[in-house]
């Protein structure tokens, strides 16, 4: 039975997910530029990234005033309720910058350091994922009424389509483009979709047998990681760790250890 107070979490980020979203979707200015960068001169905030996140957690605070924030356009309080979100308010602003619509609104619930509720919103599929600790994982989208994820059944690993990021360090990007050759050979093929909320919601509905990323924070995976994991998909990091910056790994259960594996063997999660 699904806690009184996690599906209270889930209904408010639901809420705020979808407002953020219709924000970003019918307020992207014609001219929108770059305000900021972070990593390097190539990984940028826009004006939408900031609106979205003050956007989300002014309407988290409202209702719930002593939650904790941490957001990636700087929202960060500790909180006395014991829960945390974590939020991602525009994960893919580089598509976004462009007009690809590969970006999403990503928004999870931590309670007591655990992740127990996420929720992905891709507004230019008009798509909506979500999951509740032990309660599995659904999405709304063009079809009709709400779907179970489940992952895709097993396959081989040089039958799976896995998915991958690039840093925007230079120096990094030139590592992962050498992992991802060595690995092309050993695979049905690689994508490179640009926002790693989307990737993990897309191994979730079994649109992807894998994925993997370098350089991940808290706010990039939080959400996609709890819904591929309700969907039945493994994650992780190195092996035996959890997924952090080093390496995120995530996978159908007969690609993830072999896929985790040559990550290892290849030295994906260094220079």
């Amino acid at each position: 039975m699904t806690d009184p107070l996690h599906t209270d979490l889930l209904d408010l980020a639901l809420t705020a997910a979808r407002r953020a979203g219709e924000l970003l979707r019918d307020g992207r200015p014609a001219d929108l530029a770059v305000a900021a960068t972070k990593s390097s001169p190539i990984d940028v905030v826009t004006e939408m990234d900031i609106a979205a996140e003050k956007l989300i957690t002014g309407l988290i605070a409202e209702h719930r005033p002593d939650d904790g924030f941490l957001g990636e356009e700087g929202a960060s309080s500790e909180g006395s309720s014991g829960v945390r979100w974590v939020i991602d308010p525009l994960d893919g602003t580089v598509n976004y910058l462009y007009g690809l619509p590969t970006w999403a609104v990503s928004i999870a619930a931590e309670q007591d350091g655990e992740t127990v509720v996420g929720v992905v919103e891709i507004p230019m599929r008009g798509e909506t994922f979500h999951a509740v600790r032990g309660g599995g994982a659904r999405a709304t989208g063009a079809w009709e009424g709400e779907r179970t994820l489940a992952c895709r059944a097993t396959a081989p690993l040089d039958q799976a389509l896995v998915s991958t990021g690039f840093n925007y360090v230079t120096e990094v990007r030139a590592h992962q483009a050498d992992v991802a050759r060595r690995l092309i050979p050993l695979l049905r093929d690689i994508r490179r979709g640009g926002s790693a909320a989307a990737d993990l919601c897309d191994v979730a509905a079994g649109r992807l047998d894998g994925y993997f990323e370098r350089g991940l924070h808290p706010w990039d995976l939080a959400a996609g990681d709890l819904i591929a994991r309700e969907a039945g998909a493994l994650t992780g990091g190195r092996p035996g760790e959890r997924p952090s910056r080093d390496l995120a790994v995530t996978g159908t259960p007969g690609v993830f250890e072999p896929l985790q594996r040559l990550l290892e063997d290849f030295g994906a999660w260094h220079d």
